[in-house]
This record gives structure tokens, sequence and C-alpha cells, in this order.
């Protein structure tokens, strides 16, 4: 795959949600038809014999990935929301982020025991949020079998988080600084 075709069609946009973060929008990569099947025919490629079960997506933006691959590899589809978002009943683990505590939720009767996981989401920065959504997956009795992301800001080290608990990561691009 060309890695910097991709790359110039993720918009960087400074000071965006707020003063000094650089927000990388995938919005404008998803536009682009080649650029959208080329990710996704990538992700799904190393998953193609695993017999996958679910696709779990992050709120909100690993939605706009995983009903794709779901589709791609023959899998359901698992949701992770914010607190209260979710009509059924739920399960949730509660995380620390920059700002302060937050819970996520998935419904109680999305993942089986045993059933194999592949996690999905546009991002990974810190790892606060996949290793909350990795807690849960396991508590529910998942099987994760990769965990996937378009981009990883490796100067916030999620990675190294992540792979310390000896789950396969991988990602699209990497930036290792915030510089446009």
């Amino acid at each position: 795959m060309d890695r910097n075709y991709i790359n110039q069609k993720i918009r960087k946009i400074p000071n965006f949600p707020k003063e000094g973060i650089l927000f990388y929008d995938i919005t404008t990569l998803f536009e682009d038809a080649r650029a959208f099947r080329k990710i996704i025919d990538e992700i799904c490629q190393k998953y193609k014999n695993k017999k996958i079960d679910k696709i779990v997506g992050i709120d909100a933006r690993g939605f706009l990935l995983v009903s794709v691959m779901a589709y791609k590899l023959g899998a359901g589809i698992s949701i992770i929301r914010k607190q209260g978002k979710l009509p059924y009943k739920t399960n949730g683990v509660s995380y620390q982020k920059e700002y302060g505590p937050d819970i996520i939720e998935m419904h109680a009767d999305t993942i089986k025991p045993g059933e194999k996981v592949v996690i999905a989401d546009d991002l990974l920065a810190t790892g606060g949020t996949m290793l909350a959504t990795i807690d849960l997956v396991k508590q529910m009795g998942g099987d994760i079998i990769g965990i996937e992301f378009i981009i990883n800001l490796s100067f916030l080290k999620g990675e190294s988080k992540i792979r310390k608990l000896r789950y396969e990561v991988n990602y699209l691009i990497d930036y290792d600084n915030e510089n446009i």
C-alpha cells in the first residue's frame, strides 16, 4: 500500500478541539474511494482465514471501520459507547482520560465467551480507551485476535502499553511527533 498516498488523505487540523492539539481527521480518507478500499483491504487481509466472530468498534470513528471490516470478513459487529448511550443492559469499564475519568460500555450479551474478536479504531494515542476496551472484551470472554488502527501516534506511547499485554497491534500510518 502507498502509505504516502494514505497520509496525504488524512487532514491535519491544528488547535482542535482545543489549543495545542493536532487533530487527525480521517473523514477525508474515507471520502476517497480508492484510499478507503486500500485501508480496508489491507486491514482485513490478515484475518481472512481466521474465522473472526466479531469486530469491535469504538465510538464513533471506529464505527466507520468496523461495519465494512465485518462485512468483508463475514463477522458480526459489537460497539463500544460512552456510558448511557446504549439502550439495553450493559457491561462497563471505568478508565482515566487525560482530563478525568470516563466509562465505556457495551451490551452485556454482545460478545459470547470464546468468540474471536478484532478491535478497531481510527487512532491510537495514549492507549487509555483501547486498554479499557481490551479489559471489557476480556471480561466478557472474548478472544482478542488483533487490534487495528489507521493512525498510531507513537510519541504518546499507547502502542507499548498494549504490546505489554501481548496483543497484536497493527496500524497503517505512524506519526512520531505532532508536526504537520
